[in-house]
């Protein structure tokens, strides 16, 4: 729904179930030929016993080896933020030594499919009902002979997480990733600023340390049980999750042509009000702040419960210009000490040095 396939991009992959070969492909290709010593003439495009499929790069294919929604680069957006045909990739295998008919057909194992990170796990592989085509004018159904499925699960692989456990990475004296106390390419800053009457206001920004990635299209899932009653959100586009039991899960994302793209050691930043529910509402115990937050589909590391902010325990809420009064004050405070501190400064240097005696 929300993960996203970066470039280098996916690579699928299966293991045939007898001595099946790929006589050809369309819209994508096997990385290797394998040993097709066998065949004289008509050499299959693979003769691998396990191929490994990969996209085809775009603008460099001719028209014949092209295939609808393919020639992406292995590059796949998120399906709850992008338009379908830019989160779909088909690519079409004619397959030989298999027999003719449904009975000879065996279906393959051990797939698997691989992209920027630890990558995901498929189940088994199962015969499903077969799709239905619908011809270009819409008049014709046409049905495939057979249809198989299975599932893919995203493998959690904490030494390989790019957020969880970065890497410092030199490359002579040119450093890649900005030196910081957490030592993550990516933060996410939820700042609660201001508690209204009815309403209570927060900034999010977030941060990309990398000084040699930019993330295009991306997204930051966050789990908080006000997510069901947001009013505004200023420079980020917000859905909430559907699917979600608890309806306390929603997407950000950035605005097309304006900050979709987080650029290298670049941020963006958003303003959201949420609805307040008395009832719910409470500034104790970090309740302002995310249950979980994940950018791009890797889960981000939550602070512990013990270093969130302290926030007073008052029954009316806080008033903005009382806010604003308080840090006034503090400002106010901060300028006299400095102001005297320098004052004092000022006269040690015009006694200038003393001797000793």
């Amino acid at each position: 729904m929300y993960r996203q396939i970066r470039s280098p991009g996916w690579t699928i992959g299966w293991t045939w179930a007898n001595k099946e070969v790929i006589w050809s492909m369309v819209g994508a290709q096997a990385i290797d030929q394998g040993d097709c010593s066998n065949f004289k003439t008509n050499i299959p495009h693979s003769c691998e016993t396990s191929p490994a499929i990969v996209d085809l790069l775009p603008g460099s294919v001719p028209q014949s080896q092209q295939f609808p929604n393919c020639c992406k680069g292995g590059v796949l957006g998120s399906w709850g933020q992008r338009y379908k045909a830019a989160t779909v990739s088909w690519f079409q295998v004619s397959v030989g030594h298999s027999g003719t008919s449904r009975k000879t057909v065996k279906v393959p194992k051990g797939f698997y499919l691989l992209g920027p990170g630890a990558g995901y796990a498929c189940s088994s592989a199962v015969v499903v009902p077969p799709s239905v085509f619908l011809s270009a004018d819409g008049r014709r159904k046409t049905r495939a002979m057979s249809e198989l499925g299975f599932t893919l699960s995203h493998v959690r692989d904490s030494e390989r997480s790019t957020l969880l456990k970065p890497n410092l990475v030199m490359d002579g004296e040119t450093q890649l990733l900005q030196c910081t106390q957490h030592m993550c390419p990516i933060q996410v800053h939820w700042h609660f600023k201001v508690n209204y009457k009815k309403h209570w206001r927060v900034k999010i920004s977030i941060t990309n340390f990398n000084y040699w990635l930019n993330y295009s299209h991306w997204n930051l899932v966050v789990q908080h049980p006000n997510l069901n009653n947001v009013t505004h959100v200023n420079n980020f586009t917000y859905k909430l999750l559907p699917y979600h039991p608890t309806s306390d899960t929603g997407v950000f994302y950035g605005v097309k042509e304006g900050n979709e793209l987080l650029m290298e050691a670049g941020n963006v930043q958003s303003e959201m009000i949420f609805g307040k529910d008395e009832k719910e509402f409470t500034l104790d115990q970090g309740w302002v702040f995310p249950r979980k937050v994940y950018f791009n589909g890797d889960e981000c590391l939550m602070p512990p419960p013990n270093s969130y902010p302290f926030l007073p325990k008052s029954p009316n809420p806080i008033h903005p210009l009382l806010f604003a009064a308080a840090l006034l004050l503090i400002l106010l405070a901060f300028c006299s000490f400095w102001c005297n501190s320098k004052i004092e400064s000022q006269k040690t240097q015009r006694k200038g040095p003393q001797l000793l005696r």
